[in-house]
């Protein structure tokens, strides 16, 4: 527990020292970069929590990104237009984020979990492709082609906007979701959780429910991921369908292959790894995600703990 709160010190550090330098390299850019970074990892999380600790591989869970954002655009959308402007108030769309979080991770769940291996990637693909061809198909919210966030959720009279504003909420938040996900996994839960993982009639046997762990597992993560996509929203000042597509879901799993499934820092090394390779890789070719799959076909054969696998085996060797 010492060595994790450390770690979490030296974490807290580093994130406080990107606005620094980034003013100091007049480089807003760099900022913009990092919250995207930060605001992904914290779906990361998310995504570790049910793939990396349950061994639950879900491709629909990209939907959870989508409701965060689309409350923030449906909310910007009618406080715009219509003069409705306390939908814009940010304690208010993130209870709705929440309670929608909640009643859809239990639906997905409730339907999902009752299946393993194949069956709950397929069902979790499914239903998360009826979320975004229901997002595709609502014209008066942009359709396919999205919509801007025009007027951005407000806290105490506070928009959330600017890029070093945005930088540190989405900091404290990846901060707050990594150490509840640290706590969780070490937790009874969380050794329940990974049992079940490893042997589900020995979980049984001990008299624990496998089904129930992991729905409870399920819904808060998918509470996590809403909370990074209202953030995104408010990042990007854009939503649109995208957010909610399959591929949205399985970047998020490459991320966490990338860092190290259940690890706790794996999620936030994976998204680095992951944008900083897109970044340079897309300057190179536009078709960056071939080299990125060779990468993780060679980190799977190679180093199947990731990033913080690999880093460490080079402390312990040095």
């Amino acid at each position: 527990m010492r060595k994790q709160l450390v770690s979490f010190a030296i974490l807290i550090g580093l994130l406080c020292a990107v606005p620094p330098i980034a003013y100091w390299l007049d480089d807003l850019f760099l900022l913009s970069l990092a919250s995207r970074c930060l605001i992904l990892a914290s779906a990361a999380v998310a995504t570790n929590l049910i793939m990396g600790y349950g061994g639950l591989i879900s491709l629909g869970h990209a939907v959870f990104i989508g409701i965060g954002g689309y409350v923030v655009g449906i909310a910007s959308h009618h406080a715009f237009n219509d003069g409705m402007t306390w939908l814009s108030n940010g304690f208010l769309q993130l209870v709705a984020v929440l309670v929608l979080s909640v009643l859809v991770a239990l639906f997905v769940g409730l339907v999902s979990l009752r299946t393993k291996g194949i069956y709950f990637l397929m069902i979790t693909l499914a239903i998360g492709q009826m979320f975004y061809l229901a997002a595709v198909g609502a014209y008066d919210y942009g359709g396919d082609d999205g919509m801007t966030v025009f007027a951005k959720s407000r806290f105490l009279g506070q928009a959330l906007s600017g890029h070093y504003l945005i930088y540190w909420v989405s900091a404290a938040y990846l901060t707050a979701s990594m150490f509840l996900v640290a706590r969780l996994s070490s937790s009874r839960f969380g050794l329940v959780l990974r049992s079940a993982k490893v042997n589900e009639a020995r979980t049984r046997a001990m008299g624990y429910e496998p089904f129930r762990v992991r729905l409870v597992a399920f819904t808060v993560a998918g509470v996590i991921a809403g909370g990074a996509g209202f953030l995104m929203a408010n990042h990007a000042g854009f939503v649109s369908p995208a957010m909610l597509h399959w591929t949205r879901s399985g970047d998020l799993i490459v991320m966490v292959v990338l860092g190290g499934l259940g690890s706790v820092f794996g999620p936030l090394a994976g998204t680095v790894a992951f944008l900083a390779l897109e970044e340079v890789l897309s300057g190179i070719t536009e078709y960056w995600a071939i080299p990125v799959g060779a990468i993780l076909i060679a980190v799977a054969l190679y180093t199947p703990q990731g990033v913080m696998g690999l880093l460490s085996r080079r402390r312990n060797h040095g």
